[in-house]
């Protein structure tokens, strides 16, 4: 459908994100993944969506001056929001320990910034998804940190995996969105462009 609507269209995905690739071939679009190395730094008194909509943006600026006229790049960033501070990815077992633990029957945020650029303009949007834990027994914890290993995902932890149908009480917004991807609003956005 919205496929052929975009077919003058070329969709380039810079996100090496299995999980936003796939959301792209379930949205039916085509695209090509293309990718820069970022590095992810943001100024430190950034807090909750200025962090997203800061890296979403210095993702799509890695390409400036390559797009060609028809063509539309789309970079995104997901963080975990919670207790006033930022949870990216973790570094390693105790810190996805730490970062669960503290989550641990509490809501949190989960905020992720799309960026959409062409040749001539740039236009952010956001989506905020509000996620509350049950109460975890440090035993579920470092089981899912074991067997899992959550080191590619901000909080330390997938929705989608063993642990989200265990530990997960409530979500409030888009379920997609805690996955990396608001789909139904980029979707949407898409759409306007035709």
């Amino acid at each position: 459908m919205l496929k052929d609507k975009l077919k003058k269209y070329k969709i380039i995905l810079a996100s090496g994100s299995p999980r936003r690739q796939q959301f792209f071939k379930d949205l039916d679009l085509d695209f090509e993944i293309r990718l820069e190395d970022v590095e992810e730094i943001y100024p430190p008194e950034l807090k909750a969506v200025e962090i997203t909509d800061y890296l979403a943006e210095l993702k799509a600026n890695a390409f400036e001056g390559e797009l060609n006229e028809n063509e539309i790049l789309v970079t995104s960033d997901t963080i975990v929001w919670h207790q006033n501070k930022a949870l990216g990815k973790p570094k390693n077992a105790e810190e996805a320990f730490s970062m669960i633990k503290s989550m641990s029957n509490a809501t949190h945020e989960v905020i992720t910034s799309v960026c959409f650029k062409t040749k001539d303009s740039s236009t952010l949007l956001h989506d905020i998804t509000k996620v509350t834990f049950n109460d975890l027994s440090d035993e579920a914890i470092l089981y899912y940190i074991e067997n899992y290993k959550p080191y590619d995902k901000a909080g330390a932890y997938g929705i989608q995996e063993w642990f989200g149908f265990m530990a997960v009480a409530k979500v409030e917004g888009s379920y997609t969105n805690v996955m990396g991807l608001p789909t139904a609003k980029v979707y949407e956005f898409l759409t306007t462009l035709v």
